[in-house]
């Protein structure tokens, strides 16, 4: 009996070192993640995003992708190919391995030409808005595709928290800078926006952002398994949602990811093609 007691209280020793020494291995990562908050705020925070952000004038990559909306879902393979803050250009290619689809994004307008069945269209972002039931444009597409923070939108006055084990940085009324403001009409836009911050590299790790005007139709984003590329980090896993009337989940992962080497963006309407809406 005696040493059945011996033995216990010796576990009973054991496992309360053991917890103390779990805790005390868990405190110093506690505060270094308290510390900015505490010490910098939100400003701190915001400034750590931009310097850690992917910095580049060109980027191409390859990339494999899972679409859904609804119940119905796709799979394919793609081409991008990016000049920073001017074009985005997407090839897209389905199991067979022919091109199905080229997009050229710009600033100003969406072009895509499909040729599985000989059509193109041209439209401006109030038109694919409407008919995507999406509030995008040319700035938050490239800072979603990309992992980065927009680029033409006052800062504004971020809160921060703390969620997940992230750092989450929140605006309630985030403007286009006046100088991007193409029309009177985007001059009312105000996005709210949620971004999470890895506390160890400052990367964005998942974000999202609606307009106020419409609370119905909400894009979010998730980052993963970033790789050094020339020396900055890039998420080679992104997954996309869009909530609206039907919600719009898109999964990638890229590869063969290319920084600054200069690039061309081929992309011409074939004669015969037919003109849809």
């Amino acid at each position: 009996m005696r040493n059945k007691l011996l033995l216990r209280k010796g576990l009973l020793s054991l496992l309360a070192i053991l917890s103390i020494m779990f805790i005390a291995s868990c405190s110093p990562s506690r505060k270094a993640i308290k510390a900015p908050i505490k010490e910098e705020g939100a400003d701190y925070l915001f400034k750590k995003l931009k310097e850690h952000e992917l910095k580049f004038t060109w980027f191409s990559g390859r990339f494999s992708a899972e679409y859904k909306n609804g119940k119905k879902s796709t799979s394919f393979n793609g081409q991008i190919r990016i000049r920073k803050d001017s074009v985005i250009w997407l090839s897209l290619t389905p199991g067979l391995g022919i091109e199905a689809m080229r997009l050229i994004i710009t600033q100003d307008s969406v072009k895509m030409i499909n040729k599985l069945n000989n059509t193109y269209f041209i439209a401006d972002y109030d038109e694919v808005n409407r008919f995507l039931k999406t509030n995008i444009d040319f700035d938050i597409l490239q800072a979603y595709l990309l992992g980065n923070d927009l680029q033409f939108y006052e800062d504004g006055k971020f809160r921060v928290t703390i969620e997940k084990g992230d750092y989450k940085l929140s605006t309630a009324a985030r403007l286009k800078l006046k100088k991007y403001i193409r029309n009177s009409e985007e001059n009312t836009r105000a996005y709210i926006q949620n971004i999470w911050l890895d506390s160890e590299t400052f990367k964005i790790s998942e974000a999202d952002v609606k307009e106020i005007s419409d609370e119905n139709i909400k894009l979010g984003a998730t980052y993963g398994d970033f790789e050094n590329i020339e020396g900055q980090l890039f998420p080679k896993k992104l997954n996309v949602t869009i909530w609206a009337d039907n919600t719009i989940k898109v999964k990638a992962t890229f590869s063969r990811i290319t920084v600054d080497a200069p690039l061309q963006f081929p992309f011409r309407i074939p004669s015969g093609y037919r003109q849809v809406k």
